[in-house]
Order: C-alpha cells, then structure tokens, then sequence
C-alpha cells in the first residue's frame, strides 16, 4: 500500500471506517433499548456505509497508484468499482430492511426507552452529518467519484436517521404501533433510490463519459484564443477516469509551417489547457490545412479507411 499523505483521499476513507463504527454502535444501541424496527433499520444501513468505507479505502488506495505497463493510462477507474459495489449494498440493505418490517407489521409490538433510544440516534445522525460535509469537501477538491458517493450516502443516512426518529416519536405520542414499520419501509425505498442513483453514475463512468458541457466550453474558451489567422481544431474527444480526464484534439495549421513552429502552438495549448483542467491528460495532434486527408478522421474512426 502506497503511503497516504496528508489530506489524500484514503485518508478521508479512514474517517468514515471510523465514522461508520462509531454510528453503527450508537444505532445498534438505540435499538436494543426501544425494539424499534426503523432503528434496527437505521443499523443496517450503517453496516452497509461500513463495508462501502473499506471498499472506497481499497478502490482509492488502487486509483492512486501511477500508470504502469499494464495499466498505461493510470488506475482511476477503480473508483467506479467502489461506487457501484456500495450502490449495489445499499440496496442490499434496504432488502433487508423491508425483510425486518413486513412482519413487524403484521404483529406490532410497543416500544420502551422511547426518549433515551432517540437521544443516541440523533446523537449519531449529527455524527454522520459532520462526516458527510468533510467527505463532500473532500470528494469535490479531490475529484473523487468515490469520496463523494460516500458522503451522499451519509448524507441519506442522516434524513433517514431523522425520519426515524419522527416515527418512533410520533408512535409515542399517538401509540399508533405499525408507525414504526411503516416508516421502516419508507427508509428502505428512500435507500434503494439513494444506491441505484450511486450504481448508475458509475456505469456511466466506466462507459467512458465524456466532460459536462460546461467543462467542454472552458475547453474550448481556452482553446479559442490560439485559433486565430484561420487555424482550425477538431476531432475533440474527451472523457472522465475517476480524477483524471483524458483530452484530445487535432489542431490545423498552414502547411509551410516547420516542425519547430507547429510544436511550439501545440506546447502553448496544452499547457494552458493543463492549467485550466487540474488532473488532465492532453493529446493533440498537428494536421496541414492545405492537406484534404486532414479532413478525414473528424470521427472516431477516419472516413475513407
């Protein structure tokens, strides 16, 4: 395991190993002094943001490794393999969930402890909370699919902390019993929204989605000004890997042009591009106006082969 440096992000996965255990004791807590079902629920789900955070831990330590033979364009994409597994257990969890209070349902049973069990449950709602906005910060300075799939789930975990919460209060207050199933399964669904929302981003990930259209214009803004005296540029071609993104373009200059010159444009584009872009690959490619098989390959596979 490659050494983690300060503030990198397997150090942030680390905080939610212990965020997660923390919260998963206070639940489980809660639960034994009231016998709620939305509150044995509530557990479930931090089981489950616990094996997320040590699947995120071994995809982020992977993804930071550097491109070797094997792997020439880097180990990025490991993140969407911790994003999908982690959808894939959120659902997982609601599963189980609903497993726990279909028959709760059909046989309600009263609660105890009702005001201690809320204490510790709001208790670890705030926990997670403080968690969840680190991991955010995080997941977006890093450009971390996976950092920031954690924190969302944290984030859904906290509103079904306080939608279970309000159940197991309002079944107090009204003594109405298939309350607390009721919003039992109000959390499962709420959570297999959460993991399929996770699962489809990165399927989209993996099938190499190209930058969002306001990322495509700043490429262009950058780009436009060394266009000028009828210089052209196509054949872009972008595309996300976890934090990095992958850049390509052919730019067309005058065919008197030496090699010298033409190299020269190149270095100045990439560089600002590598500057406006944080964590970018740049491939460009010089190309002759004056030569029509230039014309040729706009497409991603070059017409006329």
């Amino acid at each position: 395991m490659p050494p983690m440096t300060p503030g990198s992000p397997s150090r942030f996965a680390w905080l939610s190993i212990a965020a997660a255990l923390a919260t998963m004791a206070l639940k489980i807590t809660a639960w034994r002094i009231t016998g709620s079902v939305g509150l044995l629920s509530d557990a479930l789900e931090s089981l489950v943001n616990l094996a997320g955070a040590f699947m995120a831990l071994a995809m982020l330590t992977i993804a930071s490794r550097p491109a070797d033979e094997e792997h020439p364009y880097g180990h990025s994409k490991a993140e969407y393999f911790s994003s999908g597994v982690e959808g894939a257990l959120i659902v997982l969890a609601a599963a189980g969930i609903a497993a726990s209070a279909v028959p709760r349902l059909l046989a309600p049973r009263p609660l105890e402890r009702v005001g201690a069990g809320v204490a510790v449950a709001v208790a670890a709602a705030l926990l997670n909370l403080a968690v969840a906005l680190v991991l955010l910060r995080a997941g977006r300075r890093h450009d971390s699919i996976t950092l920031e799939a954690d924190a969302r789930h944290l984030l859904t975990d906290v509103w079904t902390s306080v939608g279970v919460v309000v159940g197991v209060g309002a079944v107090a207050a009204t003594g109405w019993l298939r309350l607390d199933p009721v919003i039992a399964l109000a959390v499962a669904a709420n959570i297999v929204w959460t993991g399929v929302g996770i699962m489809r981003r990165s399927v989209s990930g993996l099938m190499d989605t190209g930058l969002a259209p306001d990322e495509r214009r700043r490429l262009l803004d950058t780009v436009a000004p060394h266009l000028a005296g009828g210089l052209e540029m196509h054949a872009l071609r972008t595309r996300r890997s976890g934090a990095r993104k992958f850049i390509s373009f052919h730019v067309l200059v005058p065919g008197e042009w030496s090699v010298q010159r033409g190299h020269e444009l190149l270095e100045e584009i990439e560089g600002d591009v590598r500057r406006a872009f944080p964590r970018v690959t740049v491939f460009t490619h010089l190309e002759s106006l004056d030569d029509p098989r230039a014309w040729d390959d706009t497409e991603l596979d070059r017409a006329g082969d």
